[in-house]
This record gives structure tokens, C-alpha cells and sequence, in this order.
């Protein structure tokens, strides 16, 4: 996992600005705390920042390629997990690779494959390649956008970056936020592609961008798209663990120490649970970390989307697959810190975000990071398999985003002034947000009734919510140098259990029928009855 950027300009001399390009890597340093390098040529300059997990030694970059015809270079973040089968592909169509690391399969996959690299990949992964035999520059985000990349267009070229404060550190783009931004800012939509800063744009997820003398042109390289289901339920849940278990063997290797983001829920229980089986087989034990705080059992109070206190059940899974574990208490003396608050925003890029539990997260990814480079994660299982209690609700039913059916979030009084609230017109905007949103899901011809609108509902979550969730916890956890893998998000996992009927989504009368059938036989019968809770927070 890196922090990547660069800068493509068709008319100036980029080696006679080193200095901003300097400036514009320097901002990814908490992305990527092991090393740092750049590459500058008159059209082409890109910056890196690297954390350093596969091939310690051998996956420094920029990476070049030498050709024929010119120097191929790249700019990559992220994992592709299954390298180690391309790399085997590409040895037997005569490339030869000079390190162990999956950095060069992707370069040489592109000198293979072109622009239809991304259809070999798996992986989280946003990267850069400059290609000096065409002149362009090709771009490409991962499928359920994992990994953050945006853009922002010259007059003469474009600068890109893995987060919006590289591409703000070059002179040429302007730091505005205008109305659009702020619409987007405070209806809380996250619509795809949309970047808050006016002239920058967000790669959108399974999407490629090329750049050359012509022009930058986007396009989609993979989507959802709706099939036939015809597995029964047994061959579902059987086909869900075997997804699994293959998707968990590939995101546990790492040449760093590695572990699970435990809560007690189904989710990231299953995972750690997937985990520990697999490592036990080759003589380890998992490690887990989990968040607590002081006095939590006294002080406790149920909320609707937090019922249950976490602390119960991540010792009861613990107990059950023996993970060597440990418990990260916050208390409010740290949670209300000025600098951890300054960090969090400054992570976010934005003054917005989800306040105390934001900064208790970047604090548990802090407190894990000193321990462990690698962490899986639970998150997305509730957008792939139907986990928030709103699925289950008739509000479900309402045209607007499902997450916003049981009460309206856009009361700004207390933030705005009334002037500029009506002239933003935020809920006419998160009305078109929402009915451009549905009109992109794919459907099944003559599909209708209650599975047309609940296929509706998944797709929202998959292209919308999640990528409000994948952003925090990436720009939380990149923060401090750590990188986390999130299993549920495979694409071959979300693209089945999209096309999985509802009725066989909740075959047993409760939310993640098939998830919790699948893993049933690893867990504690408590965690396996469990109902949704949320990401904790403190009662002090």
C-alpha cells in the first residue's frame, strides 16, 4: 500500500519542477513511511510513497520498464492477490522479472495486456502508468474502489494523486470548494466521480482513464450486472464459503505482520475466524485487535443501529479460534484531543465525518499500527449480503437513499445560514442524486415487485454507501501507515451475491441468511445469533 501522484504536461518542461512535484509526494508521507521516490522526464512526472508489504527489498518505485521504443513507468497502490498466477502467466509468454514483488507483475501485465490489464486483476489497486511510446497516460481504479485516485485537468495535461491534498499542492489546481461541492458535501451522497473540489474528479470504481495529446477520456472496465441465479440454497451457501475461503487465503499474504479487526459481529468474526483456520493449518495464530473504552459495560446505552455492547462477544470469539488478542482502550482524555481531532479532518481532507468515532478509529488504527503492517477487515458485508436493519423495513419501500428513510439527516440550521441553505437546494439535489442512482441499477428483464426494489436497494449500497465507508476507513487507517484489506469487497464475492434473490438472502427470516450459514460452523452460537451492531462509540 503507497501513496501515489503525478503530473502530465504536453507543453511545459516538468524536469524544471521538481520542486512541486517534491511537494506534491511529500503530502502522502503518512501513506507511505518506508520509502519515497520520483521520476521526472519533460512530459511526465509521478511522486511515490511507499509502505512497504510484499518484496521488502525488491518493490521500490517509481517502477520503470524498458522497451524497444521507450521507458514504461508506474505509479501503483494497492494489492493484486493474485500476482503470483499472473506472474506465472506472463514467465510463460517470455517476460522475466527481476523482483518477487506484485508491483512488476502489474507493469509487466501492461506491457502484456494494454488497457485490458484490469480484467486479469484482483485486487484493491489505483495506479498510474505513463506509456512515452503513445504518450499517454493510462489510470486504473480498482473494481469496488478500494483504493482512493483522483484527477484534476490542465489546460496542458493533468495531475493526479491518491488523495486530494497532493493534487492541491501543485500551483496549478485551485483549492474552491463551490455549490456543487457543497451540495455533495451536505446531502451526505457520495455520488460516484464527484471530488468536492471544483476542476478534480474521482476515478470511479472499476473505471480506466486515458490521457493523451487528444484528451482524457474515462470508461468502465467492470460494473455489476444482472444474471440468472439458479444455484439452490445449499449450492449458494456452499459456493459463499468457498469464495471465502479462497479470499482469505489470498489477502493473508504479506511479508510484514499481519491481523483482524475484530468486533464480535457476524462479519469480522467470520473473517477472523476464516483466518485463524487457515493459519493454524500452518502452525500460527491469528492476531486481533478490538476497540474498547473505560467503564463501557457501566455506561452503556442501546441504540437502534448499536443494540449490543462489542466487548462479550469479541472475547467469546476469541475464546472459540484462539486468536491471540488484544482490547485498545480509548479514553476521552484521547478521543477529545485537539491534534487527534486536527488529524482525523486532516485525513478526511474535509471538516465532515463522523466526529468521536472517527477519531477513535484513527486512534485504534494508530495503536494497531505499532504492532502489525496488515489488517483484514469486516467491512462492506452489510452492503454485499443486506445487513442494515433499514433492508428489513418497509421504509425500504420510500424513493430516497435507504439510509435516510427513518429521518432526515439534512437539518443544517445549525450550520449554515438559512440564505445559503436555500440557495443550495440540497434536497432537489439529493432527489436527483438518488433518481439518477436507481436509474443506473442493472435489473433482470421483467423483473419487478418487492425483488426489482430490493436489487434496487442492494445496488444503492453497493455503489453508493460503501464508498462512503471504504473512504473513511482507508483515509483512517493510511493515515498511519497502515493497510487494511477488506475480504467481503472481492468482486467475484459482490458480483454472486448481488444476483442472489432476496428471498434466498433472508431464507432464514433475518438479515445475512447466507453469510451466517456459511461461517455458522466456525463461530459461537452468540455471534452467530448476534444482531447488526455498529462501530462503537464511547458513552463518557
Amino acid at each position: 500500500m503507497c501513496g501515489i501522484t503525478g503530473w502530465i504536461s504536453y507543453r511545459r518542461d516538468l524536469t524544471a519542477h521538481q520542486e512541486s512535484v517534491d511537494a506534491m509526494t511529500e503530502t502522502m508521507s503518512c501513506r507511505g513511511p518506508d520509502a519515497q521516490g520520483s521520476w521526472v522526464t519533460p512530459r511526465a512526472a509521478l511522486g511515490h510513497r511507499r509502505l512497504a508489504v510484499i518484496d521488502l527489498p525488491g518493490g521500490a518505485q517509481p517502477m520503470e520498464a524498458r522497451t524497444e521504443n521507450g521507458t514504461v513507468a508506474m505509479v501503483y497502490s494497492g494489492e493484486a492477490y493474485n500476482y503470483v498466477e499472473l506472474r506465472d502467466e506472463l514467465r510463460r509468454r517470455g517476460h522475466r522479472f527481476e523482483t518477487d514483488s506484485d508491483t512488476e507483475v502489474v507493469l509487466r501485465g501492461y506491457l502484456e495486456w494494454g488497457e485490458e490489464l484490469p480484467d486479469k486483476l484482483n485486487g484493491m489497486y489505483a495506479f498510474a502508468i505513463w506509456d512515452p511510446r503513445t504518450e499517454k497516460l493510462v489510470m486504473i481504479r480498482d473494481r469496488m474502489g478500494i483504493k482512493p485516485f483522483y484527477y484534476y485537468e490542465t489546460d496542458d495535461g493533468v495531475l493526479f494523486g491518491s488523495e486530494p491534498k497532493a493534487i492541491l499542492a501543485n500551483p496549478l489546481a485551485s483549492p474552491v470548494v463551490g455549490a456543487d461541492g457543497l451540495r455533495e458535501i451536505f446531502s451526505f451522497t457520495k455520488s460516484p466521480g464527484f471530488a468536492i473540489w471544483e476542476g478534480m474528479r474521482e476515478l470511479r470504481p472499476g473505471h480506466l482513464a486515458v490521457l493523451d495529446r487528444g484528451g482524457l477520456r474515462e470508461r468502465a472496465y467492470w460494473k455489476l450486472e444482472a444474471t440468472e441465479h439458479t444455484d439452490s440454497q445449499e449450492a449458494t451457501v456452499a459456493h459463499v464459503r468457498e469464495l471465502l475461503e479462497d479470499i482469505v487465503a489470498r489477502q493473508l499474504v504479506a511479508d510484514v505482520p499481519r491481523c483482524s479487526l475484530l468486533s464480535g459481529g457476524l462479519d469480522s468474526s467470520a473473517m477472523t475466524a476464516l483466518a485463524a483456520k487457515q493459519l493454524a493449518e500452518r502452525g500460527e495464530t491469528v492476531r486481533s485487535f478490538a476497540v474498547d473504552f473505560p467503564d463501557q459495560s457501566e455506561n452503556f446505552r442501546a441504540e437502534d443501529i448499536a443494540p449490543t455492547q462489542d466487548t462479550p462477544f469479541v472475547h467469546a470469539v476469541k475464546d472459540h479460534v484462539r486468536c491471540d488478542h488484544s482490547d485498545i482502550v480509548l479514553d476521552g482524555t484521547a478521543l477529545s484531543d485537539p491534534a487527534v481531532r486536527r488529524a482525523a479532518v486532516g485525513a478526511r481532507d474535509l471538516p465532515v465525518g463522523l466526529g468521536d468515532r472517527d477519531n477513535s478509529l484513527y486512534l485504534l488504527f494508530a495503536a494497531i499500527r505499532e504492532q502489525s503492517t496488515v489488517a483484514l477487515s469486516g467491512e462492506s458485508a452489510d452492503e454485499v449480503f443486506g445487513g442494515y436493519p433499514w433492508f428489513h423495513d418497509e421504509r425500504a419501500d420510500a424513493h430516497v437513499f435507504p439510509w435516510m428513510a427513518r429521518g432526515s439527516i439534512l437539518d443544517l440550521s445549525g450550520a449554515l445560514s438559512g440564505e445559503l441553505t436555500a440557495g443550495l437546494g440540497l434536497q432537489t439535489y439529493l432527489d436527483d442524486s438518488y433518481s439518477s442512482a436507481v436509474a443506473e441499477a442493472p435489473l433482470k428483464d421483467g423483473e419487478s415487485g418487492h425483488e426489482k426494489r430490493m436489487r434496487q436497494v442492494c445496488y444503492l449500497h453497493l455503489t453508493r454507501m460503501v464508498q462512503t465507508l471504504l473512504d473513511r476507513k482507508d483515509r483512517m487507517s493510511m493515515a498511519v501507515g497502515l493497510e487494511v484489506r477488506v475480504p467481503f469487497c472481492d468482486h467475484r464475492l459482490v458480483q454472486y451475491v448481488f444476483n442472489t434473490p432476496w428471498s434466498l438472502k433472508t431464507f432464514d427470516g433475518r438479515e445475512k441468511s447466507i453469510l451466517r450459514e456459511a461461517t455458522r460452523d466456525l463461530l459461537p452460537d452468540s455471534v452467530v445469533q448476534r444482531k447488526k451492531s455498529g462501530y462503537p462509540g464511547s458513552f463518557d
